[in-house]
């Protein structure tokens, strides 16, 4: 007898609700004040920990896929805690899986292949590593109030405060921790720093890809005399004034911002 086939079932997972359908995707982190701290309040206690924790268990698979899965299962779980973290927080915690093996300050998530294991693991994976994704985030407001030019000065005093800067938030990123790409990690921190003072991002990440140049390596320590260069040629570029010499005249505050 012959029977006929029903209706073939298909489904695009495109446009099944999961949490990375259901969110816009992140931004490419360009403006601070889309991170800044004192714009996006972040209330953390235990209950809010507890449903953060229940929201990631959710989507880690019961099966994983592995190396012979090409560990798909594990990237989506990733896409889907992604899409869940900045539904939740907003787009500020986007950095949350920002690790230091691809330049950036994070150490409790390192990829999907090895930091999605079990339901409770990952969860608690998850929740090191926005803790420390906000604290780094209020690290750099700090660092960036610390070390922006005071209002009313010269351009040349104002090269000096900025060409300083620029020396300290990349030796801050040289010494994170951070391996391949610590440079991203640099150039992010500068491009922030300058539209933290009002700057447009376009203009800022153009001035920071002149000043660096290329002359940054990962796995590479550039060197002071390199990293100070750096610093130098974005001062000039920004304030067409190279910065004032005599820093005797600037010990006090020279030592303030290399103990912090």
């Amino acid at each position: 007898m012959h029977r006929e086939s029903g209706p073939t079932l298909t489904y695009n997972r495109d446009t099944l609700p999961f949490p990375e359908n259901l969110v816009p995707p992140p931004t490419r982190m360009r403006n601070w004040a889309d991170f800044d701290p004192a714009r996006h309040p972040f209330v953390w206690d235990a209950d809010e920990e507890a449903q953060l924790r229940a929201l990631v268990r959710e989507w880690v698979p019961p099966v994983l896929s592995g190396r012979a899965g090409l560990w798909e299962a594990e990237r989506w779980c990733t896409r889907q805690i992604d899409a869940i973290i900045r539904d939740r927080y907003g787009n500020w915690a986007e950095g949350w899986d920002w690790c230091y093996r691809y330049g950036g300050p994070i150490g409790s998530w390192v990829t999907p292949t090895s930091s999605v294991t079990t339901p409770d693991e990952t969860a608690t994976r998850v929740v090191g590593a926005l803790l420390e994704w906000r604290r780094w985030l209020e690290a750099m407001a700090r660092r960036f109030v610390e070390l922006a030019p005071p209002p009313n000065i010269s351009a040349e005093e104002r090269s000096w405060h900025l060409e300083r800067a620029s020396v300290r938030l990349v030796t801050m990123a040289l010494d994170s921790g951070a391996e391949g790409g610590w440079y991203g990690q640099a150039a992010r921190s500068l491009g922030w720093f300058f539209t933290s003072m009002g700057m447009d991002w376009a203009e800022a990440e153009q001035a920071v890809e002149r000043a660096i140049g290329g002359r940054f390596k990962s796995w590479t320590d550039p060197g002071r005399a390199v990293i100070e260069s750096v610093g130098e040629d974005l001062a000039v570029d920004l304030t067409g004034h190279a910065p004032y010499r005599d820093h005797r005249e600037r010990e006090e505050l020279e030592n303030f911002h290399d103990r912090g």
